[in-house]
């Protein structure tokens, strides 16, 4: 059973450049019950905690007892979850998607939530940008600001993935603009969250179209995946032109340290370099995965650099997995997306696409070993699974986001030494 109450406010909502936009806010709450926890498909050290069936997800993000999710596709933009009890997480609040859009991406951010707002199946009225909403009330979600992005005629889509600095008050986004071609890397000051500003922007040789540079891609494949920030360094995925390493002590002049792509010609795009905030054998890591686009020979997989000298990474290592000959893990299956963070445990937790949850320990960087898996049953109407993104809390639990439909809650259990 569940009990849905409609919450419509209606009001004007400024944009970044002082412009009324109308602002329509509908709050969907619903009180909703986790569904019976369905079998793994294969698994190993890793259990089943907790299972709620969502519509198709982007990402997860987890801050306390409160979890958030950015769905794929239309109704819903994000849906809020309390998650105190993992082994029955209970829906909140529902926010709606605007049309012709999708906003598959949240970050929490204290009592900030920050969206994406990116072009998504054509229609509405071409909007895209990034959404910020006050959750003090997490059952009542309010709009507070929406920046509007444009270059939409150039291959740009709005915000695709993000991440939020909490103590510096900054978002690292891939945005796009007029005259760009495709998504370049954006910084945006949420210091006052009502008003966010951009301070400060970075984009590949031949994206400034508007100034006569020439793009080396067509359409959006010439473009940035996403940023992350460790320390004062952004760590940028460039989708076919491999990672880039940018040294942001000032923010507002991000400047390029270096560029590195090594992919083979016909390999899968990056996604995300993730450093690792502590050394391993006494080296400074950097954590780079391809996204798998469907049929990759070999399927996309994981690779280590050596960032020691980050002015010249140098290639450690590579970690594949390889697909079920059962056919189980059939359709999409490859490397797509990490948990942002490497612990101390050297753990690295990753989403696999049909391949599921794959948990890698880099302990040897030279040599990282898989230490534990779940594959979660498909979700409806799907023939595989579709693990797209995953989060690690501060409790230990994991939760992994199904493109398709639901959420799973896991907790790895290792053998001890």
């Amino acid at each position: 059973m569940k009990t849905v109450i409609f919450l419509v406010e209606c009001g004007w909502l400024r944009s970044i450049k002082g412009s009324a936009l109308p602002g329509l806010l509908i709050i969907v709450f619903v009180a909703g019950i986790a569904a019976a926890a369905p079998v793994p498909i294969s698994a190993r050290n890793v259990h089943l905690v907790g299972h709620i069936d969502l519509e198709g997800g982007g990402m997860v993000d987890v801050k306390g007892d409160l979890a958030v999710v950015g769905h794929m596709g239309p109704p819903y933009a994000t849906t809020l979850l309390d998650v105190a009890d993992p082994a029955r997480p209970r829906i909140l609040a529902r926010i709606p998607v605007r049309a012709g859009t999708h906003s598959h991406k949240a970050r929490l951010c204290g009592n900030l939530l920050a969206i994406n707002v990116e072009q998504y199946g054509g229609g509405g009225d071409g909007t895209a940008g990034l959404a910020l909403f006050d959750i003090g009330d997490p059952r009542r979600p309010r709009e507070i600001a929406y920046y509007r992005m444009g270059g939409l005629s150039t291959g740009g889509t709005g915000v695709h993935r993000f991440q939020m600095d909490c103590a510096r008050k900054l978002l690292y986004t891939s945005g796009s603009a007029e005259g760009f071609q495709g998504n370049f890397v954006l910084i945006i000051d949420i210091s006052d969250p009502a008003h966010p500003k951009e301070v400060g922007r970075w984009w590949m040789p031949g994206q400034h179209v508007a100034v006569g540079e020439k793009p080396q891609r067509s359409g959006a494949a010439h473009r940035i995946h996403h940023p992350l920030r460790l320390g004062d360094r952004l760590y940028v995925s460039l989708w076919y032109d491999g990672f880039a390493i940018l040294d942001i002590s000032d923010p507002t002049r991000p400047r390029l340290l270096s560029h590195v792509d090594d992919r083979p010609e016909s390999g899968a795009p990056t996604h995300t370099a993730l450093a690792v905030g502590h050394q391993i054998l006494g080296r400074k890591w950097l954590v780079v995965f391809d996204e798998e686009m469907g049929g990759g020979n070999p399927p996309a997989y994981m690779r280590l650099y050596d960032i020691t000298d980050e002015r010249r990474p140098v290639p450690a290592a590579t970690f594949h997995v390889q697909p079920d000959p059962s056919g189980k893990t059939g359709g999409r299956f490859g490397a797509h997306q990490p948990h942002e963070f490497v612990g101390t445990d050297n753990l690295v937790y990753a989403a696999w696409f049909s391949g599921g949850l794959r948990v890698i320990d880099i302990s040897n960087p030279y040599r990282p070993l898989e230490v534990g898996h779940f594959i979660p049953q498909p979700g409806q109407g799907a023939r595989f699974a579709q693990s797209n993104d995953i989060f690690v809390d501060e409790r230990g639990l994991i939760y992994l986001i199904d493109r398709v439909s639901g959420l799973d809650i896991l907790r790895l259990s290792l053998p001890k030494r």
